[in-house]
């Protein structure tokens, strides 16, 4: 399985704090706007607004406070205008890191995301330097107890799935970008849940980490996670699911 995607799922299950729903939906915030004033506010005609509005309303952000975001990148309300800005990095053990942001100030970003490598161990690289390694995919985690392998291969290829693997716990759909949405469709019409399921960008290969690395690399990728701006962050790292938990659970 994605390295990182299992780091955010073991992870993601203690994330309930409300400082972190609020950081959550800052950054939920941000995106609406960015979508909404690319692809308009209706999201019939605006399927990124709508995946959007979808992870809104998976952590519960108020209705009124999705509306006004809208709005705001519409132009019907006065609001900030965020600029996208993708950072290339090197993490410890020579992991490939991709940031994914979305800024007021791209200065002031770049700065303090600067200084956050420089404290975890990480160098930011030119751009280019490492996403040739990374492609954008449609990405389901689903618990194997859900669904027999042979069922989930049929309807997940059927429906348009480029791949699926599997480990011990759960399968992993992989799907192009377009067909992504009909996929999730299609597995969620069964009743089935997913862990995650997300656009993301997947490593053409990984770097195997423990010790001291690992647990370097994941503080290094909690504290980009952190940063307000900071909207998404993807790694090529594969380190084994027992420190993952372990480490998920300090």
């Amino acid at each position: 399985m994605s390295g990182h995607s299992k780091w955010k799922t073991n992870k993601g299950k203690k994330m309930v704090a409300d400082a972190k729903r609020g950081a959550a939906f800052t950054k939920i915030i941000k995106e609406l706007t960015v979508v909404a004033r690319e692809g308009g506010g209706n999201p019939d005609t605006n399927p990124k607004l709508r995946m959007v509005m979808l992870r809104a309303k998976e952590l519960n952000m108020p209705s009124d406070n999705v509306k006004m975001a809208i709005k705001r990148g519409t132009g019907e309300l006065p609001g900030v205008i965020y600029e996208n800005v993708v950072y290339e990095a090197y993490g410890p053990g020579g992991v490939a890191i991709i940031i994914e942001a979305l800024t007021d100030n791209k200065n002031r970003t770049t700065a303090e995301l600067r200084n956050i490598m420089s404290k975890r161990g990480g160098n930011m690289a030119g751009s280019g330097s490492v996403s040739w390694m990374f492609t954008k995919k449609g990405y389901l985690l689903i618990e194997k107890s859900q669904i027999g392998e042979e069922e989930i291969m049929s309807l997940a290829l059927d429906a348009g799935a480029e791949d699926i693997k599997s480990d011990e716990k759960n399968y992993e759909v992989i799907t192009s970008v377009q067909d992504f949405e009909k996929v999730k469709q299609a597995i969620q019409d069964k009743g089935i849940k997913f862990q995650d399921a997300e656009l993301t960008m997947l490593p053409s290969s990984s770097i195997k980490l423990g010790g001291n690395e690992a647990k370097q690399l994941l503080a290094l990728i909690d504290s980009l996670e952190e940063h307000d701006d900071v909207q998404q962050v993807y790694a090529n790292f594969d380190i084994p699911d027992e420190i993952l938990e372990q480490l998920a659970s300090e």
